[in-house]
């Protein structure tokens, strides 16, 4: 999936919406309507012929139907509760196994501060600064992704009109966060907003990303996205695992909440999780990066958590082995942005 190049995605949608030049002239060549042979019925499609589209993760089991109708989500994460202390999740086959491994309760989730990131964290108010300044928050998210976007490879031959497209801020957007450690910054925007909200001494753009980063341990990925996801709308819960593993046995994926309102405290900001009982690996077999989703899978309320995000648990952090994970059913945010 992160292997294939932006480019190449919008040269394939820009070729199959625009009819080419020999499409326009065999139309021209007849005015008149072509009718199929005499004695010969058109053959319908075989069902066994038909290629599964892939999807992301959170584009699974949505359909129009099941996403609407239109609703106030601002009122609609009111009357949902975290549920921290839901009960473990157990599949059917978990006990099959002499070599399943109980996951330690109390570690399946847990939360970070961005002041706790930086040694003179607590001098920087950086938390503070965050959840209370909604100008921080969207300068701190544009400079991010435009940092990213100019200096990702795959965006390199991109036209103006398709940069300024895909830096819409409800568009989604990927790349990767490592900033390798050399005399140049490579989130240079980043460095600006820092130093203008925060002060001289706040830290880089470099910094800043490799702080949130390194909440990811040993072996990641690199990987980033920035997730905008359905707004506005109640949709089923998609539950997946990013990859089924865990590199390093402490590799985890991080989540940074970008909070639709100052002094935001609840649910609809991070992604919701089923905390499971055993460690859920993916097979050797099974594509490092492809989502293992469990399509159709329906989970009571009671196993699901919705971390609540608020003042001091601005990242989310969790092994993909020890959660099921989704978007949020009723999602209130600007986004989330997710390291790995």
């Amino acid at each position: 999936m992160h292997s294939l190049s932006i480019a190449a995605i919008l040269t394939v949608a820009y070729a199959t919406v625009i009819p080419s030049a020999s499409g326009f002239a065999a139309r021209d060549t007849s005015s008149r309507a072509r009718r199929p042979p005499p004695n010969r019925t058109r053959r319908q499609p075989s069902s066994s012929q038909t290629v599964e589209r892939k999807r992301a993760p959170h584009q699974f089991d949505h359909t129009k139907e099941e996403a609407r109708p239109f609703l106030d989500n601002q009122l609609a994460v009111k009357e949902q509760l975290p549920n921290d202390d839901a009960p473990l999740y157990m599949f059917e086959d978990d006990e099959d196994t002499d070599q399943a491994t109980i996951i330690p309760e109390g570690t399946h989730l847990m939360y970070f501060s961005l002041d706790e990131l930086f040694p003179n964290g607590a001098d920087l108010n950086l938390s503070q600064k965050f959840c209370t300044d909604g100008n921080f928050r969207n300068d701190l998210r544009s400079a991010m992704r435009e940092d990213i976007f100019d200096s990702t490879p795959a965006y390199e031959s991109m036209s103006e009109k398709a940069r300024k497209i895909l830096l819409l801020p409800d568009s989604s957007l990927q790349g990767s966060w490592r900033c390798n450690k050399q005399e140049t910054l490579r989130m240079k925007k980043l460095t600006e907003v820092l130093k203008e909200y925060i002060g001289e001494q706040s830290p880089t753009g470099d910094e800043f990303m490799e702080a949130i980063g390194a909440l990811c341990g040993s072996e990641p990925s690199c990987h980033w996205i920035d997730i905008v996801g359905v707004m506005n709308r109640r949709i089923p819960h998609s539950w997946h695992q990013d990859t089924g593993r865990s590199r390093g046995g402490d590799t985890k994926t991080v989540l940074l909440g970008f909070p639709k309102e100052d002094n935001y405290s609840g649910v609809g900001v991070f992604s919701h999780a089923v905390k499971l009982k055993y460690e859920k690996v993916s097979s050797k077999e099974h594509a490092l990066d492809d989502p293992v989703v469990y399509s159709g899978l329906k989970v009571d309320d009671e196993y699901i958590v919705r971390p609540q995000f608020e003042q001091g648990k601005e990242i989310l952090v969790f092994r993909d082995i020890d959660v099921i994970h989704s978007s949020p059913d009723v999602a209130y945010r600007s986004s989330v942005m997710r390291f790995m």
